[in-house]
């Protein structure tokens, strides 16, 4: 997850999916058998899906084509180093105010630092020009819907906003994504895409996901590769 001033978007088959909210051992053990690249474990006490408490064997149990991220939001540095080490964790996603420095000092211990940014109503590339100060302090940028809470909202922001995004940070999405969002998906693939992020739509409890829908979606996105050429990205019309 290194970051590049001109990333190469990845193909569909290499497209990251991240589920996150996870903090039930069983449904965790389940759900990695999809073979997701990310899974978020949320330590914040103000979300229904918080991992505070979970046990250490549920990440050393992981596959290791699963990296775990801890979600955090606004916590002292030492906190989300004292928690990340406690699991092993060294991917770490910051979605409160976090400051490019705070994202900097993450990033020089080591680790691999997703800040989420929430898109609000109305948004336009002034908005994104703001985003300038986190260049060479992240790895990646997720993007989110806006709300008036922490954490996901479950619903989605206007993609459009991010049709001529320059800033050279790959970017995941989202927000909302839900079963039936496979061409939505599609539709917004584009330079500077690294992956999605899902989580409340696809769950049948809070921090419990539906296994069958994740497979059906999962399917969905893999049937785009059949026919992708091997000779340029995704984006491009044959």
């Amino acid at each position: 997850m290194q970051q590049s001033e001109n990333p190469s978007a990845p193909r569909h088959a290499d497209m990251m999916l991240k589920i996150c909210g996870m903090c039930d051992p069983d449904n965790i053990a389940q759900v990695a058998c999809l073979t997701p690249m990310l899974m978020g474990f949320i330590f914040w006490e103000g979300s229904p899906r918080n991992a505070i408490g979970i046990s250490r064997d549920v990440f050393d149990t992981l596959p290791p084509y699963v990296r775990s991220v801890g979600v955090f939001v606004n916590a002292p540095l030492e906190e989300i180093v004292d928690t990340t080490s406690r699991y092993g964790i060294r991917v770490v996603q910051l979605h409160g105010e976090e400051s490019p420095q705070c994202c900097k000092e993450l990033r020089d211990r080591g680790y691999a630092v997703i800040k989420a940014v929430k898109v609000p109503a109305g948004a336009n590339k002034f908005f994104l020009s703001l985003l300038e100060p986190y260049r060479g302090c992240v790895d990646m940028l997720l993007f989110d819907t806006s709300g008036s809470k922490p954490g996901g909202n479950g619903s989605k922001f206007d993609w459009a906003v991010l049709d001529d995004y320059t800033l050279g940070i790959p970017y995941m999405l989202s927000g909302g994504i839900g079963p039936d969002d496979v061409e939505t998906v599609k539709a917004a693939m584009k330079p500077g895409l690294a992956g999605i992020d899902l989580n409340s739509r696809f769950e049948t409890a809070p921090g419990h996901k539906d296994v069958t829908r994740l497979a059906n979606f999962i399917l969905q996105l893999r049937k785009l590769n059949e026919n992708e050429p091997i000779d340029r990205p995704f984006w491009e019309k044959a």
